[in-house]
C-alpha cells in the first residue's frame, strides 16, 4: 500500500464515470495501519464515559466554578465525580417526574456551568435526546429549534430565560417545563403559568424526583443521544443527529492519537470550559476529559475576564477558536512594539534561534530551553504556567499567528477540522511536526478520507498534487439530518459525506483547506472566482484582520469589504504623517490606497490572475460579528447577509470604478 508518511492507502483511486467525478485514493491515519481503534470495553453510550469514570474516580475533582465573595472572584470550588453523579441522578428523576420519557428532547439554553453537563448527563442517563440551544442566537432561532426538535423540557441560565418566554405562545405545543440554572421570579412564575407551563428554580427542581425514582433504560450505541443544529450560514438550522457510537468512537480514536503522539489525557489535566458546549468541538473535548476522569474548570462568561480566569485555573490544555488566538498574538505584538530596543532585539533573537532549531527538528522543549526560561516563559505564565497542549479549531487558524505560537507558548500548537457531522475531531496536526504550519494534519486514526475532483473549479483528486472535496467514511459520522432525509442524502453518498471543504493532499499527508465548494460564482467576462480561496489568500496579508471578497456576473471585476487591523494602520498613518482616529482613517482614500497595494502584492507573490485582484475597498473598523448576523457563532462568514449588510457599500465601489 502506497503511503505519505503519516497515511496508509486503502484503497485506490477511481476514474470518473456514470457523470459522477473521479476520486483519489482512500487513505488512513499511519496509526490506525493495524485497524481502527476498538472502543472501550463496557462504553458503549455517552452515559458509560461518566458512568465509569465515576466508578474508577469518584474522589477526583470534576467540575468547578470560582466562588465569588462580595462580589469579588475567588479560588474554583469542586464538586468530584461521585458528588456530579449524585446530582446527576437527582435530575434525571426530576426530569422523569415531569412526564418525558425515553427518546424525549431536553433542551439546554446558556453559557457553559456545571448544571450544563449535570443536564447533559441527566439526558444520557434516561437516554433522552439532548438539544442544545444556541448560546449566542436570539429568540427567533431558539423557538424554530424548540419547535423543530419537539422539546418538552428546557434547562436555561437565569439571565436567558426572558429570550425563551418571548417563545411563548409559538412554543407551547411542545413546550412543558421549564428549568433555570439559578433563580426564579415570581412575575417570570405567574407569566409561564398563564401559558399553561411550569418553571423551576434549580433547587426547587432537585426536590421533584425525591420520591419518584426511575430505573435507567438501558442504551444502545445506536442511540441518538444528541441532536445539535448547526447555525448554518443560510437558511434554517440543521439538526445534526449524532449518536452515542459516534462519540465512543471518536473518544477511542483520540485516545490512540494522544498515546502514540506520547500526549496522553491522565487525571491531572485541567481543562478550562468556555468555548460553547452548544457546539461539537467543546463537547467532544469535555467528554475526552471525563472519560479520563479529569478536571474541567468553567468560566466566569466574559471574554475580558478570560485570561484571569486562565491565571486562576491553570488549565493544561486550552482549546480556541482563532479568533482568540489572533487576539492573544495581537497583545503580545503591542507589548513587543512598546517595550525597548534591547527587549525587542533579545525577543527577536530568541525567536530567531529557536525557530531555526524547530525548523530542524528538535522538538519545542528542546529547540532552546534557556530562551524559553529567560524569554519566552511569560508568555507561558500569561497562559496559567501549565498549557502543554492549545487546539485551534471550527475555523483556519492564519499561518503566522500559529508559527509565532509554537514557538512562545513553550507548548504543543495544534490546528484540528472537523464539522457537527463528524462529531468533530476530523484531522489534527500532530505534535513538533513544523512542516504541518497551514494544514489541519492527517486524519485521526478512527476514519478514512478521501477527495473526489470538482471539475467545475478545476480541482482534480488524481493528479500529482491532489486536490478536491474532502469525503469522510467512518464510526464518527451523524445519523442524518433530523426530519431532513432530503438534505441527508444529498450529502452522505454510499456512506461518505461530503464536507463541501475543497483539500489539498501534502507530502506528509497533512490537508490543507483551501477552498470551499460552493463559494464559487462567474464573472461578466465568463471567469469563474473561487472566493474562499482568494480570502485564505489576502488573509496573509498581516495588516488586516478579516476581508470579504465580493463579484457577480453582471461585474468584471472584484471589490472587498475589510476589517484592518487597528495597531497596523495606525503605525503606517504614523509613518505617513496621516493624522486622525482609527474611524476616519478607514475612510481616508489614502488608508484604502495603501491596503489595495498590500493586498496586490500578495497576489502577486501568489501569481493571482488579473481578474482576481481587488480593484476597491471599503475599510470598516468595526470587525465582522455575530451581533450584525454577519458571522455563524462558530464565525464563518454569512455571504447573503454580508451582501445585503453591505450592498450599498457594494454598489458605490462598482460605481465609483466605472
Amino acid at each position: 500500500m502506497a503511503q505519505r508518511k503519516f497515511l496508509i492507502e486503502v484503497e485506490p483511486a477511481k476514474e470518473a464515470k456514470d457523470g459522477r467525478p473521479s476520486i483519489g485514493p482512500v487513505y488512513r491515519s499511519v496509526f490506525a495501519k493495524d485497524g481502527f481503534p476498538a472502543p472501550i470495553i463496557g462504553m458503549d453510550s455517552c452515559w458509560d464515559i461518566f458512568r465509569m469514570s465515576v466508578e474508577k474516580y469518584p474522589d477526583n475533582r470534576m467540575l468547578g466554578r470560582r466562588e465569588v465573595v462580595n462580589g469579588k472572584p475567588g479560588k474554583y470550588v469542586w464538586l468530584t465525580y461521585k458528588e456530579v453523579y449524585d446530582l446527576v441522578i437527582k435530575v434525571g428523576n426530576s426530569i422523569r417526574s415531569r412526564g418525558v420519557e425515553e427518546g424525549g428532547r431536553c433542551g439546554i439554553f446558556g453559557a457553559n456551568c456545571p448544571e450544563w453537563i449535570m443536564s447533559m448527563e441527566a439526558c444520557n442517563a434516561h437516554g433522552l435526546h439532548c438539544v442544545p440551544l444556541y448560546d449566542t442566537l436570539g429568540a427567533g432561532a431558539v423557538e424554530f429549534i424548540i419547535c423543530h426538535a419537539e422539546v418538552t423540557i428546557a434547562f436555561v441560565e437565569e439571565k436567558k430565560i426572558p429570550e425563551v418566554l418571548k417563545t411563548l405562545p409559538n412554543t407551547t405545543q411542545y413546550l412543558r417545563t421549564i428549568v433555570s440554572f439559578g433563580k426564579v421570579t415570581p412575575e417570570q412564575k405567574e407569566e409561564v403559568r398563564n401559558f399553561g407551563l411550569a418553571i423551576y428554580s434549580w433547587d426547587e427542581f432537585l426536590l421533584l424526583g425525591d420520591n419518584n425514582q426511575h430505573d435507567l433504560p438501558v442504551k444502545k450505541k445506536s442511540d441518538i443521544c444528541t441532536i445539535m443544529y448547526t447555525s448554518g450560514t443560510t437558511g434554517d438550522p440543521k439538526g445534526v443527529m449524532i449518536s452515542n457510537n459516534s462519540i465512543v468512537a471518536l473518544i477511542a480514536g483520540v485516545k490512540r492519537l494522544l498515546e502514540t503522539a506520547n500526549e496522553a489525557l491522565h487525571v491531572e489535566d485541567v481543562y478550562l470550559s468556555y468555548l460553547p458546549l452548544a457546539h461539537i468541538f467543546d463537547r467532544v473535548i469535555e467528554e475526552c476529559f471525563i472519560n479520563h476522569g479529569a478536571s474541567i474548570g468553567f468560566w466566569r462568561g466574559d471574554v475580558k475576564l478570560l485570561i484571569e480566569d486562565i491565571g486562576e485555573l491553570k488549565p493544561s490544555v486550552f482549546c480556541a477558536v482563532p479568533r482568540v488566538l489572533d487576539r492573544i498574538y495581537t497583545g503580545l505584538q503591542q507589548k513587543l512594539s512598546s517595550g525597548g530596543f534591547l527587549k525587542k532585539s533579545m525577543f527577536g533573537f530568541a525567536y530567531s534561534y529557536k525557530l531555526h532549531n524547530m525548523k530542524k527538528g528538535n522538538k519545542h522543549e528542546d529547540a532552546s530551553p534557556l530562551c524559553d526560561k529567560i524569554v519566552f516563559s511569560k508568555v507561558k505564565e500569561g497562559l496559567g504556567g501549565n498549557v502543554r497542549i492549545i487546539l485551534s479549531g471550527a475555523a483556519p487558524l492564519a499561518t503566522h499567528v500559529e508559527a509565532f505560537l509554537r514557538v512562545v507558548a513553550c507548548c504543543h500548537v495544534l490546528q484540528g477540522y472537523g464539522l457537527t457531522e463528524s462529531c468533530a475531531g476530523t484531522f489534527v496536526s500532530l505534535p513538533n511536526e513544523l512542516d504541518m504550519l497551514g494544514t489541519v494534519g492527517p486524519p485521526v486514526p478512527n476514519v478514512d478520507v478521501c477527495l473526489e475532483s470538482v471539475p467545475e473549479m478545476q480541482y482534480d483528486a488524481c493528479s500529482s498534487t491532489p486536490r478536491g472535496e474532502i469525503c469522510i467514511r467512518g464510526e464518527t459520522l451523524f445519523a442524518g439530518y433530523y426530519k431532513r432525509e432530503d438534505l441527508t442524502k444529498e450529502v452522505l453518498v454510499d456512506g461518505w459525506f461530503h464536507t463541501g471543504d475543497v483539500g489539498e493532499w501534502q507530502p506528509d499527508g497533512s490537508m490543507k483547506i483551501i477552498d470551499r465548494k460552493k463559494n464559487i460564482f462567474k464573472l461578466s467576462q465568463g471567469e469563474y472566482v473561487a472566493v474562499e480561496n482568494l480570502e485564505n489568500i489576502y488573509g496573509l496579508v498581516p495588516d488586516i484582520d478579516s476581508i470579504w471578497v465580493y463579484g457577480n456576473s453582471f461585474e468584471s471585476f472584484l471589490v472587498a469589504v475589510v476589517n484592518p487591523n487597528k495597531y497596523a494602520l495606525e503605525r503606517w498613518a504614523e509613518e505617513k504623517g496621516v493624522t486622525g482616529d482609527f474611524n476616519s482613517l478607514c475612510e481616508n482614500p489614502k488608508a484604502k490606497e495603501y491596503i489595495i497595494g498590500e493586498l496586490s502584492r500578495v497576489g502577486k507573490e501568489k501569481k493571482l490572475k488579473g481578474f482576481e485582484f481587488i480593484k476597491a475597498v471599503h475599510l470598516d473598523p468595526e470587525p465582522f460579528d455575530m451581533d450584525r448576523d454577519l458571522l455563524t457563532p462558530t464565525f464563518k462568514k454569512k455571504r447573503p447577509q454580508l451582501q445585503k449588510y453591505y450592498q450599498r457599500i457594494i454598489d458605490n465601489m462598482y460605481k465609483s470604478l466605472k
